[in-house]
């Protein structure tokens, strides 16, 4: 099964507010790499935010070239096929610890964008045996002396944009090559002297397999 994104949308159909979001990212991008200066930034922030449409939406990008790396990677001959659920609501959208903590670890669906904020507190975020909504989410960070982690199984595709003052965000370990089928995590956001740490971590048993209760 092929998982090639669908053509090109109709510019007089409306755009979604994950559409707006992925424009803002690539905008986001295009700073970093020296592309647009910061007034151009903010002007075409402003249009992305007020877009109704895709013709509204495409000339925001439309000089701007492929982020590097969104080519996909050749897969594994050998790689095994991801056997969590793709598609529904999520279970949750927003997580925030002020002075306190968050979880959301074992069956949960992660929705399109998730929303964490850790301000002098912590929090973890457990994907290994998670559902989620769409093929591709957005998990946006906000860590203010706090720290968040986030615990994804090998095979997940993950793209870590987020930004650090006197803070950090880090991939610390390799997911290795995506599974055929597998989401891509997009891990964006804002440190400030704190940290947002993407493990890898092996499930602690199959998706759709019996708990660990029942097999004891």
């Amino acid at each position: 099964m092929s998982d090639e994104r669908p053509e090109k949308p109709l510019p007089e159909l409306r755009a979604s507010d994950a559409d707006r979001d992925r424009v803002v990212e690539r905008l986001r991008d295009a700073v970093a790499e020296g592309r647009l200066d910061m007034e151009e930034f903010e002007e075409r922030l402003e249009a992305a935010y007020t877009s109704r449409t895709y013709a509204e939406l495409e000339p925001l990008t439309r000089d701007l070239p492929a982020p590097a790396g969104s080519p996909v990677a050749p897969r594994s001959a050998a790689a095994e096929p991801w056997t969590g659920r793709i598609g529904g609501a999520g279970s949750s959208a927003t997580a925030v610890a002020v002075m306190s903590g968050f979880q959301r670890k074992g069956r949960w669906t992660v929705p399109a964008r998730f929303d964490a904020v850790a301000f002098w507190g912590g929090g973890e975020l457990d994907l290994r045996e998670a559902d989620f909504a769409q093929r591709e989410v957005v998990i946006n960070c906000v860590a203010v002396m706090g720290g968040i982690q986030i615990t994804v199984p090998p095979g997940v595709e993950v793209d870590v944009r987020g930004f650090g003052f006197m803070g950090a965000f880090d991939q610390r370990d390799d997911p290795g090559p995506a599974e055929p089928g597998a989401p891509r995590v997009v891990v964006t956001g804002f440190a400030f002297w704190g940290g947002v740490e993407v493990k890898v971590k092996k499930r602690k048993r199959p998706l759709g397999g019996p708990s660990l209760r029942k097999e004891l």
